[in-house]
C-alpha cells in the first residue's frame, strides 16, 4: 500500500524548532523527487522545500536558511527541520512525493504531486 503518514506537529514559541517526519511506504523515497507544502487558513497551498531524487535541495524564500529539507534512505522517511520559526509559519503542513517524472520548474507546483499525506498542525505562539 503506497502512502505517506507525517508526525512531529505541535505548538512552539517563535524562535523555536520542530522537526517533522514523513514515514513513506510501498516505494523508495529516496529514489523520488518529494517535498514539503504547508496550507494556512484562508490560504492556498504553498511549496516549502523540495529535495529531488538526486538529492538536491530547494526552498521557498520564506524559510530559506531556517528550514531544512532531508531523507533517510534507511528508514524511507523525509524530513523537515524547522528552526527560527515565526507566527507565519503556523498551517498544516503536507508531505508529497512525485510518482513519475519532473522537471526543475515544477518543483513548486503542487499539482506535480500524485502523493500526499494526511498533513500536521503547525502552531507558532
Amino acid at each position: 500500500h503506497v502512502q505517506l503518514v507525517e508526525s512531529g506537529g505541535g505548538l512552539v514559541q517563535p524562535g523555536g524548532s520542530l522537526r517533522l517526519s514523513c514515514a513513506a511506504s510501498g516505494f523508495t523515497a529516496s529514489r523520488r523527487c518529494m517535498g514539503w507544502f504547508r496550507q494556512a487558513p484562508g490560504k492556498e497551498r504553498e511549496g516549502v522545500a523540495v529535495i529531488a531524487s538526486d538529492g538536491i535541495t530547494s526552498y521557498a524564500d520564506s524559510v530559506n536558511g531556517r528550514f531544512t529539507i532531508s531523507k533517510d534512505s534507511a528508514k524511507n522517511t523525509l524530513y523537515l527541520q524547522m528552526n527560527s520559526l515565526k507566527p507565519e509559519d503556523t498551517a498544516v503542513y503536507y508531505c508529497a512525493a512525485v510518482l513519475g517524472q519532473v522537471r526543475n520548474d515544477q518543483y513548486f507546483d503542487a499539482s506535480t504531486y500524485r502523493l500526499w499525506g494526511q498533513g500536521t498542525q503547525v502552531t507558532v505562539s
